[in-house]
Formats: structure tokens, C-alpha cells, sequence
């Protein structure tokens, strides 16, 4: 989705804030507290206080031994109307879809960062991002855009500099799109203001993030509130 977002947070912080304190019972990390973490060995974790929120916390982990340990933490911007369950999601409601995904590839305007080893798509002057629910390459990339995806209903991305400067996919809707749930939600680079339904990060942590993500670790993406129906441990 069209996205339109900073600071920086210390992990030990964002934890306690999290109530998830390294240690025991109640206040195991943040993801043994979750009925499914996508099944590897790395995930990342974006909390909202409510799902009418727009910014709260993203914390990148590693299954170690059998733990999981905090490897960093960020400011996180959701979009502008909130999040919604990822189920009852609309297209171009600027809503953050709540649950579990899978992390396709890595794509960005600017070189892969030195060290990235997951797959890594760079943007080209024809890339584009097919959201035209009449389209057969609806919630796809295409390069060059074929002429049964509208411009007007797709996102050209090279235009987005700051925003897709690095980036994720996340694969809400993306195995068998269904039409109108939304396209191109994406982990991103935070511009001037909330997303359009994306969740970003400042540019520095965005980096960090490319270059931690391991195809072997199978990396997912779990977004959340902190509590309700839509709370992270749900998922």
C-alpha cells in the first residue's frame, strides 16, 4: 500500500514495556508467550498498545538453545487508521493486517547492505507493484507492468526513494490473493507519517533487519496489539 514515518528504543526497554522481561514463567520473552512463531528460528515481533494506534514496537528475535533472545528493537509505525484482523482487512482502508506471515524477499532502490544473504530483488526503473484487483498479477511484483494492471492502480516503486530505499514483503495476502483484502504490505523505511498500511522502521534499523534475516532461519513477521482480540500471543 501507499505508504506515507522515527526515533530509537533500547531493547531492555521495549521489553519492559512489553512485560517481557528475559527471564521466568509470565514474563517469558515475548515469543514463547505466542500460540505460533511461523515454525523457524528467527521472527520479528510489532506491537501496537490498540489497534487504533499508529506506532509502537518492533523487536527482531533468535531461537538460541531453545530461548529466545531480543537481537534488536525500534519505533514502528503502523497505518493510519490502525490495525485490523488480517482476515477482515479491506483494501485501501490504511489498515495494518494483525497476524503471522512469512517474509518472501527482501527489495530495495538502493544495494543490498553488505552481509545480506536473504533473497534480495533490486528495484529498476520498470518495477512495479500490481494492486489492481482486476489484474492476474494482483498483489504481485511485474517488470516491466503488464497492461492488464492499471498504473493508477498499482505502485510504481522506484518513485518511493525514501520509503522502499530497503524493504520486506510480507506475505499477508500473498499465497492465494484474495481480491480487495489488500496488496503491497510491505516492511519498510518509515517516511514523514503513519503507513498506508505497511509497518516501518527507521532507515538504520531497516538495514539491520536485511542483514539479520537468514533464509535458513525462516524468518516471520508477527504483528499485533497488546492485548484483545487482536493481541500478538493470539497468533
Amino acid at each position: 500500500m501507499r505508504p506515507r514515518v522515527v526515533a530509537t528504543a533500547l531493547v531492555c526497554a521495549s521489553l519492559v514495556l512489553l512485560g517481557a522481561a528475559p527471564g521466568t514463567g509470565a514474563h517469558a520473552p515475548l515469543p514463547a508467550r505466542m500460540a505460533d512463531t511461523g515454525g523457524g528460528t528467527q521472527l520479528i515481533t510489532a506491537v501496537a498498545p490498540r489497534t487504533g494506534s499508529t506506532s509502537g514496537t518492533l523487536i527482531w528475535w533468535d531461537l538460541r538453545n531453545g530461548r529466545w533472545v531480543p537481537t534488536g528493537s525500534t519505533p514502528a509505525r503502523f497505518g493510519a487508521k490502525g490495525l485490523v484482523e488480517g482476515t477482515a482487512r479491506r483494501q485501501g482502508s490504511n489498515t495494518t493486517p494483525t497476524g503471522v506471515y512469512g517474509l518472501p524477499y527482501a527489495f530495495g532502490i538502493q544495494p543490498a547492505p553488505r552481509g545480506t544473504s536473504y533473497a534480495y530483488r533490486p528495484v529498476r526503473r520498470n518495477s512495479w507493484w500490481c494492486q489492481d484487483n482486476a489484474s492476474r498479477a494482483y498483489n504481485r511484483w511485474t517488470e516491466p507492468r503488464p497492461a492488464h494492471c492499471r498504473a493508477a492502480e498499482s505502485e510504481h516503486l522506484v518513485t518511493y526513494r525514501t520509503q522502499y530505499a530497503y524493504a520486506l514483503v510480507i506475505g499477508f495476502n500473498y499465497g492465494k490473493p484474495v481480491r480487495g483484502r489488500g496488496a503491497g504490505i510491505f516492511l519498510h523505511v518509515s517516511g514523514r507519517g503513519a503507513t498506508a498500511g505497511c509497518v516501518s522502521v527507521p532507515v538504520g534499523a531497516m538495514r539491520r533487519i536485511v542483514t539479520w534475516a537468514r533464509p535458513e532461519g525462516g524468518p516471520h513477521l508477527a504483528i499485533g496489539t497488546a492485548g484483545g482480540p487482536t493481541a500478538i500471543t493470539r497468533y
